[in-house]
């Protein structure tokens, strides 16, 4: 009998992907995935450099195919007649895929890795809450417990399950960066040259196009890179990480965060053991008790969090719309064009991405997330752009982060209340504000920001809904006493999807 043939997806790279397994490996790199959706041209590099890489150091063990077509037939033609094992994928497309296989080929498919708590433990969870709301705190307590992480005996290292509070701080005043070690960076070598070389072409020859630009390769593209970024930010920059990791400092794109989340979704890295690095941290005194809570709440209560949300809540959750929102995706944005707008935190923003293909959560969310909510454009197409134009961006993270946390398209199911703020927000958390053509504290007029406007114009329109939403009713009633509302409703409308 032929031996078990082992297929893993482009987000399986890590060793916890194969180390059960001594039979051959099949990877599929597919030209028609890059040809059907516009991504970032980083991102195309990062995920082609990091199956390269991993077909280098398989060796002998692995088939590696390159096709212009779709796995599908290339899994067929490697596949029939031996047996074939995969992990469970992290899409419900790449799942429905390996399901039609399965009605061809003998295919098991395994429980999935790279996250912390296993699905039944989630279903157990949620099937046990009754009519309670999925609350991720709870979980990400519960995971806690479960794996011993940060905890002293029965309670929570610290005395607190929960430093949020501590780690809210506005920029240093007059800083021009965070003043912390840079985080690692990785080497070119000539694998990274040929991707280049090939991702060039295939753009001449017209097969395919990219956002953004494809500088030197910021992320780790292997196992052995991924723990030396890991390494950097522990020992470096965790210490600085909690009390500004939501501060914005156009100087420093990277303040104090970790970078680690691009090799924790190709599967370079298991988030359990990222966790306990940084609790070895807090254990040796090198770093706060508020720093390690806030990441290890990032990587095994959110992450994991989100990822079991999209298969609980089903595939019919991407197209939740309770806001109704359909205005289409404007070009200047799509494109990531900064130069479009003179609102200096989407310019800065969307430049950046252009140049990375990657932010750190607040300019997502309190940027890019609440003006696209602002403007009631399709949270589908919202998705969409931003699973397409960030390196750490995959269908799994972005449905229930966009459609439920950025959007509010589920109409409450994931976030309480939306995530959206006028000008004020972003001018206490950032600098953008004080090289403005526009005035954070302006709603109507030449100098109106655009997102002090936007925010009042957002609980305009949707008024009755928010109002009986506790967390909402107060901004809501704030709305009776502007003035100049009737002013500010018919400049928004004229702007519409106009860069401001």
């Amino acid at each position: 009998m032929a031996s078990t043939l082992r297929w893993l997806f482009g987000d399986q790279l890590g060793p916890h992907f194969t180390h059960d397994h001594r039979g051959p490996v099949l990877l599929v790199e597919s030209r028609a995935v890059l040809a059907r959706r516009r991504f970032h041209r980083a991102k195309a590099h990062l995920v082609l450099s990091a199956m390269r890489h991993r077909a280098a150091e398989l060796g002998d063990k692995v088939t590696y195919v390159r096709t212009e077509g779709g796995y599908g037939d290339a899994v067929r033609s490697h596949a029939r007649g031996r047996p074939l094992e995969v992990v469970h994928p992290t899409s419900y497309a790449a799942l429905g895929l390996v399901e039609r296989l399965a009605a061809e080929l003998d295919v098991t498919v395994l429980d999935p890795r790279g996250f912390a708590t296993p699905r039944e433990d989630f279903e157990r969870w949620a099937s046990g809450r009754g009519e309670q709301r999925l609350l991720m705190e709870d979980f990400y307590r519960r995971a806690r417990r479960a794996h011993g992480v940060l905890m002293d005996g029965s309670g929570p290292a610290g005395g607190r399950w929960n430093f949020d509070h501590d780690n809210r701080e506005p920029p240093p005043r007059g800083a021009d960066t965070l003043g912390v070690p840079e985080p690692w960076w990785p080497e070119e070598d000539e694998i990274d040259e040929e991707v280049r070389a090939d991702l060039d072409r295939w753009e001449r020859e017209g097969s395919v196009s990219f956002l953004g630009t494809d500088g030197p390769r910021r992320f780790p593209a292997t196992r052995r890179q991924a723990l030396a970024a890991l390494d950097r930010f522990v020992e470096h920059r965790l210490p600085h990480f909690g009390a500004h990791e939501d501060a914005v400092l156009e100087g420093d794109p990277w303040m104090a965060h970790s970078l680690v989340s691009a090799p924790l979704n190709l599967g370079l890295l298991d988030p359990l053991e990222v966790a306990r690095r940084a609790e070895e941290a807090y254990l040796a005194g090198a770093a706060p008790i508020a720093s390690v809570e806030g990441f290890v709440r990032q990587v095994i209560g959110w992450r994991d969090y989100v990822w079991h949300l999209y298969w609980h809540l089903g595939p019919g959750y991407r197209r939740r719309n309770e806001l109704s929102a359909t205005e289409r995706l404007p070009r200047w944005f799509a494109d990531l064009d900064g130069s479009a707008t003179g609102a200096r935190c989407l310019s800065h923003t969307l430049a950046q991405v252009a140049t990375y293909g990657w932010v750190h959560h607040i300019p997502r969310l309190m940027v890019l997330g609440s003006y696209a909510m602002q403007r009631g454009w399709s949270p589908a197409q919202v998705t969409d752009w931003f699973h397409r134009a960030f390196v750490d961006g995959y269908d799994w993270v972005m449905v229930p982060n966009v459609v439920g946390m950025s959007q509010h398209a589920d109409g409450g199911v994931m976030a309480t209340k939306p995530y959206s703020s006028g000008g004020a927000y972003v001018d206490r958390m950032s600098d953008h504000c004080g090289s403005c053509r526009f005035d954070p504290k302006v709603r109507v007029g030449e100098d109106a920001c655009p997102f002090t406007a936007g925010y009042w114009w957002f609980l305009d329109r949707h008024r009755e809904r928010l109002a009986g939403n506790h967390r909402m009713a107060r901004a809501v009633q704030g709305l009776d006493r502007l003035s100049d509302l009737p002013a500010l409703v018919a400049q928004e409308e004229a702007r519409g999807n106009r860069a401001p």
